[in-house]
């Protein structure tokens, strides 16, 4: 069966042609998302929804040339953040990222909608998620006049290719939006209402890989969040399998057979009434990338030449492995979802490991450690032991030196996802997985 899976990522858009009895993807293509609106505000992150939609509609028309025998098509994309819609199913706002900083502005009474959330109900939301962001909306009335729902952005295209006028959001996709009952699978419409939120404007969510209409005469299925198809797509429905991203962010996931939410731990729908439990860090792989303008920036002012340096950090990386006694590095450069307000440190320095080699071994030591602090809440709350790491993201591909800190730290052995788009792919096994 040939299928076509999409992901719109916050910084590309990739397509892939999958052959899921060969296992094989027969072609792939991504480009620049770059539709991001510039805006003076330095908390505000949004992108132009129609701008990505004619985006993905020009890779697919190329691919259904080539690939004229595509039997169902797959969406996935990023997760959290919302883009409003009017009756006759067009964006009436821009789509509001994950990224998005309103949530944690203290603007009402000196508190965010963040605080207000966890004051008033008990829940917790973070900035940048879909209910945060219209909360906020909500409280400054800015949600759009004609707005009847909202939803996100791979919701949105599936709108836009099937022709639909109200979304319908899969459950992976429904609970990133926040304040979703993960075990009865639907929003807590009390507690939505309380907060003076109108629970009619919610988009309908479902629990099925369901088919939302057609494109071109394909069948095209509802959306999976981008996290639960990169699982989908590099680990399946293995258990005892964590699998280790590392990209923009840093991210965990395992699979469960119930919910379990604690320290920032999340519990996200899968399907089959399984669970992926998720622990994300904020910075990930932006700490090495703030590590290499640090040094970049150095060598510039030295008379050097302004070039990227990330061969040059691995060498260094290399040579402090075996190091006795090393630099520690927390890269809790942004906080972390359950506190913004933390901040990383540079510990245990001696006047023999404050080096170069050092301090680049100790940042990628910092970002695995902060990932598997949340492993270990994992395990201790559920028992879970992990016996394999699938590693995933162009920071884990990229970086051998950070594959084998994974590997020791965790205990487990370690391989590269067999699909290099994870997410696109996952979002084609979930389309397939609908016949």
């Amino acid at each position: 069966m040939k299928v076509i899976g999409i992901d719109i990522g916050t910084t590309t858009i990739s397509l892939v042609v999958l052959d899921t009895e060969k296992k094989a993807v027969l072609e792939s293509r991504t480009v620049p998302n770059g539709t991001f609106i510039r805006t003076e505000k330095e908390w505000e992150r949004i992108q132009n929804p129609d701008r990505i939609v004619e985006k993905v509609m020009r890779e697919l028309k190329e691919l259904r040339k080539a690939y004229k025998d595509v039997e169902t098509i797959g969406l996935t994309g990023q997760m959290h953040g919302i883009l409003y819609i009017d009756e006759d199913g067009n964006c009436v706002s821009p789509l509001y990222t994950w990224q998005d900083g309103r949530g944690n502005l203290p603007e009402f009474d000196g508190k965010s909608v963040v605080c207000l959330v966890k004051e008033e109900t008990g829940f917790s939301i973070s900035t940048g998620y879909g209910l945060a962001t219209h909360l906020y909306h909500c409280k400054k009335n800015q949600v759009p006049k004609n707005a009847v729902s909202f939803c996100t952005i791979s919701d949105y295209l599936g709108m836009k290719l099937t022709g639909r006028k109200t979304p319908i959001v899969h459950i992976s996709n429904a609970a990133s939006l926040g304040l979703f009952d993960s075990e009865k699978m639907m929003f807590y419409i009390d507690t939505i209402h309380k907060l003076g939120m109108d629970p009619g404007q919610l988009p309908e969510v479902t629990d099925e890989f369901k088919i939302l209409g057609y494109y071109d005469g394909i069948p095209v299925t509802v959306a999976l969040g981008d996290n639960q198809a990169s699982f989908l797509g590099s680990v399946g429905f293995q258990e005892n399998t964590l699998l280790l991203n590392m990209g923009t962010g840093g991210q965990i996931s395992v699979l469960s057979d119930k919910p379990f939410e604690e320290g920032g731990i999340e519990a996200r729908p899968l399907a089959r009434g399984k669970y992926i439990l998720v622990g994300a860090s904020l910075c990930g792989g932006r700490a090495y990338a703030v590590l290499e303008k640090f040094f970049r920036t150095f060598v510039v002012q030295a008379g050097g030449e302004d070039k990227a340096l990330y061969e040059v950090l691995k060498k260094l990386a290399r040579a402090a492995m075996n190091q006795e006694n090393p630099v520690e590095v927390s890269t809790l450069f942004n906080g972390t979802r359950t506190d913004p307000t933390l901040r990383g440190s540079i510990t245990n320095i001696s006047e023999n490991n404050f080096t170069p080699e050092g301090i680049t071994y100790g940042v990628l030591h910092g970002m695995i450690k902060e990932l598997y602090d949340m492993y270990q809440q994992i395990h201790q709350g559920t028992g879970i032991q992990v016996s394999h790491l699938v590693a995933s993201g162009n920071g884990m591909r990229k970086n051998k030196v950070l594959q084998e800190i994974s590997s020791e730290m965790f205990g487990a052995d370690l391989s590269l996802a067999v699909y290099q788009e994870e997410a696109a792919c996952g979002a084609a096994v979930s389309s397939a997985m609908a016949f």
